[in-house]
């Protein structure tokens, strides 16, 4: 008999009180609760527009990176190329401490504010036993959500670190490209194509430079030639191999490296460079050089000077200010890598190019000199 208490709660009430009535309410629970995980998994979903800052990594792994956003279906925002004003608008939102390059970095994080859904902001810790990655890759998706708290800026990122948490790069960008609303079989597929497109292109530069290396080698052998009278069949001298040593982001990126393959190549030298040897090959031969050196990319760049050591006059290395890995490497190479001329340089944003032209052009007459038979017959 129900009560005027069970009477005014209702039926549902009532029902709440039956086993199948609280079988069917933890039923919904566990819909909503699937929902709400499954809406989480899909949290980039919404997001059409993917902008790239054009620093960094972008100039290692960019190629990578856009193929993947484009093979999801998402129209992909690369910042322009750097120039004062990005350096400038990066400055003034970092802190003193962070390096030109990371400044440089947030320069290309505001320019693309409002012209895209989110920031793709990767952090990249290793890729395994000494393979890792410096610090500001690490804690990069931090840096930008630190320096833009109030600016509205979305950022979608992934992890990528296999000897702690056992993830690695393919496994990162599968999750990824299921937060897009792909599945698993589709966000594999966009991967699969990004790796095969990044690892073509790397293969085109590396091709490349080998067959630059033999354009050299084959000039060298006809401005040694001599006809019966011991004259020589062209007055012109052998070409000056360099071999630029230095991190991508400042290789590839005349504002950061002050315009110095300009300079080099203006005076009539072939640039080659250490990013663009292959990169397996570079890596292997890194540990010959240093089984303990714990940066990936110093190592590819250590390893492409002992690849291509016969084959250059000299090594320019170059570092934006104040790189704490290239400290201690490029300190590592000068001492340990013998037989060629290197001239050091560091670059930052308040230095002019004057001090770096005379220096280089200084560096070039010595290699010329030297291969006069200067140093060695004189």
């Amino acid at each position: 008999m129900m009560t005027k208490r069970d009477r005014q709660a209702g039926p549902e009430s009532a029902e709440a009180q039956t086993p199948l009535a609280a079988s069917l309410d933890a039923a919904r629970k566990a819909a909503a609760s699937t929902a709400a995980v499954l809406r989480s998994r899909t949290d980039c979903a919404d997001i059409r527009r993917i902008g790239i800052p054009r620093a960094l990594l972008y100039y290692r792994y960019g190629i990578l990176w856009k193929t993947f956003f484009e093979q999801l279906g998402r129209e992909v925002v690369i910042s322009d190329v750097s120039d004062k004003d990005v350096f400038d608008a990066g400055e003034r939102a970092s802190v003193d401490e962070c390096c030109l390059a990371s400044k440089l970095y947030l320069g290309h994080v505001q320019s693309l504010e409002g012209s895209c859904d989110a920031l793709f902001v990767p952090s990249l810790v290793n890729k395994g036993h000494r393979k890792g990655y410096c610090t500001k890759y690490q804690a990069l998706p931090d840096l930008v959500a630190n320096t833009f708290p109030d600016a509205g800026v979305r950022i979608v990122s992934l992890l990528v670190n296999e000897t702690e948490e056992k993830l690695d790069e393919k496994s990162a960008f599968i999750a990824l490209g299921q937060r897009f609303g792909a599945s698993a079989a589709d966000a594999k597929k966009a991967y699969r194509a990004a790796h095969a497109a990044q690892q073509r292109a790397d293969r085109v530069a590396a091709r490349a430079q080998e067959r630059r290396i033999a354009e050299i080698e084959q000039s060298r052998k006809h401005a040694g030639e001599r006809d019966a009278d011991g004259v020589p069949y062209s007055g012109e001298a052998a070409p000056l191999a360099i071999l630029l040593v230095a991190h991508p982001y400042v290789a590839h990126d005349s504002f950061v490296n002050g315009g110095i393959v300009d300079l080099l190549e203006s005076m009539g030298a072939a640039v080659l460079y250490a990013d663009e040897a292959d990169h397996a090959k570079a890596l292997h031969e890194s540990f010959e050089f240093s089984e303990t050196l714990p940066w990936l990319v110093n190592r590819e760049l250590v390893g492409s000077m002992t690849l291509l050591h016969e084959h250059v006059d000299g090594i320019v290395l170059v570092s934006a200010f104040p790189c704490g890995p290239d400290s201690m490497t490029n300190d590592a190479v000068a001492r340990c890598i013998q037989g060629k001329p290197i001239l050091s340089l560091t670059v930052d944003a308040q230095s002019g190019t004057a001090g770096l032209e005379t220096r280089v052009e200084s560096f070039i007459d010595i290699l010329r000199y030297q291969q006069r038979g200067g140093y060695l017959n004189g």
